[in-house]
């Protein structure tokens, strides 16, 4: 029998990154791409060690569990034992559910059994075959873009949305801050790119876009605005037109602004939105002026640049 011993390493490799990846993403870390490189290549040497003296070792469960402490060093660091062990758990809570949702996928598409003489027959093909391969190098990306999604949609129901933070804006070399309100119910997007739209006061942008600017989106409707701004006005490739439906208002349209930078600073994180619009709002959003900015809440869900302990 031939074993394509590099094949087998490449996609453990693979699959190793992902699974860190993934990791990564329910801790909300910030981790260099060298470093998932690395994690990635202790997790897959196991493969390469089975052929060697030291199987028996790495086939030990003290030997995995030391591979999977390796890996998780070289990937997210040692900081202190509480967040090691978060991470280590992590890990571990990612592996069998990805592994669970193979066996289970597995099983819902299982179709080798017959009927013979009144007896249920399974047949085992084993493993390794054309059919099996497939599987895996479909299912598992398949897997973990599904459990991606849904471990973000539970995070997003869990999150404190009725949380106060500050948000500062880079513009065009405008540095903006502002009080903001996170809404659950802001759950606006720009339906071409699927980036999450924060709403802002439009007095406060009065820095960037100018006093006449401001002026004419008090007066014209929003698609007249861009049908009237030129080459003059800096700021024309950063505007967009994204539509919205409020209730009890027909469709329409909010002018959105491309910033350079988004950060949050919450009560415990400062975090960096990997994409946002900042929407324009005439009106005021706070009767107090408590806050002006309305936070889509898929902006908490960022990298996590900062700590406060």
């Amino acid at each position: 029998m031939v074993i394509y011993l590099d094949v087998i390493w490449l996609l453990n490799f693979c699959f190793d990154l992902l699974l860190l990846l993934l990791t990564a993403f329910i801790l909300k870390r910030q981790v260099k791409k060298r470093r998932y490189m690395l994690g990635a290549l202790i997790g897959s040497s196991i493969v390469l060690l089975l052929f060697t003296p030291f199987a028996m070792f790495v086939s030990h469960p003290l030997g995995k569990l030391l591979f999977s402490v390796l890996i998780v060093i070289a990937t997210f660091g040692f900081g202190r034992f509480r967040s090691f062990f978060q991470n280590l758990f992590a890990f571990y809570f990612v592996t069998f559910l990805m592994g669970g949702g193979m066996i289970g996928v597995h099983s819902f598409l299982q179709t080798n059994t017959v009927i013979q003489d009144g007896l249920l027959i399974s047949q085992n093909n084993g493993f390794g075959d054309p059919i099996s391969w497939l599987f895996v190098l479909t299912g598992f990306p398949a897997i973990w873009l599904f459990s991606k999604k849904r471990l973000g949609e539970i995070g997003a129901k869990k999150r404190q949305f009725d949380e106060q933070v500050l948000v500062e804006l880079h513009i065009n070399g405008e540095t903006i801050r502002l009080n903001g309100l996170v809404d659950s119910g802001n759950q606006l997007y720009d339906p071409m790119t699927k980036t999450p739209v924060m709403i802002v006061q439009l007095e406060k942008l009065t820095s960037v876009c100018g006093e006449s600017f401001l002026e004419l989106m008090k007066r014209c409707h929003p698609v007249e605005v861009m049908q009237q701004l030129d080459e003059s006005f800096p700021l024309l490739d950063r505007l967009r037109l994204v539509p919205y439906r409020a209730v009890g208002h027909d469709h329409g349209f909010l002018m959105c602004l491309k910033p350079d930078e988004v950060l949050v600073y919450t009560k415990t994180h400062m975090i960096q939105p990997s994409k946002c619009f900042v929407g324009m709002s005439i009106s005021g959003l706070s009767a107090d002026h408590e806050f002006q900015s309305i936070v889509h809440p898929d902006m908490l869900d960022g990298k996590i640049i900062q700590s406060v302990s």
